[in-house]
């Protein structure tokens, strides 16, 4: 039983190790590796974002509008 803890430890250890290693490498990917975008890149997306989502709630709305119109006049008929 004792080398069963003992080896249980060692898988413990070797996974903090791993994982540490990881946080790392991810951070450092994060700090050298990665292309950020500019302040004017991100404005740029965020309006071209709000015209998208402009424009596909203004196509709901109509279909919205349209189908609502088509059930009235379904349900008039009855």
């Amino acid at each position: 039983m004792v080398g069963s803890s003992s080896l249980s430890t060692r898988a413990i250890k070797k996974d903090k190790m791993r994982i540490g290693s990881y946080i790392k490498d991810s951070f450092d990917e994060l700090l050298h590796k990665v292309t950020w975008p500019t302040w004017e890149e991100l404005q740029n997306s965020a309006v071209v974002v709000a015209i998208a989502s402009l424009i596909i709630a203004l196509i709901i709305f109509l279909m919205d509008t349209v189908f609502s119109k088509l059930m009235e006049l379904f349900y008039d008929f009855f």
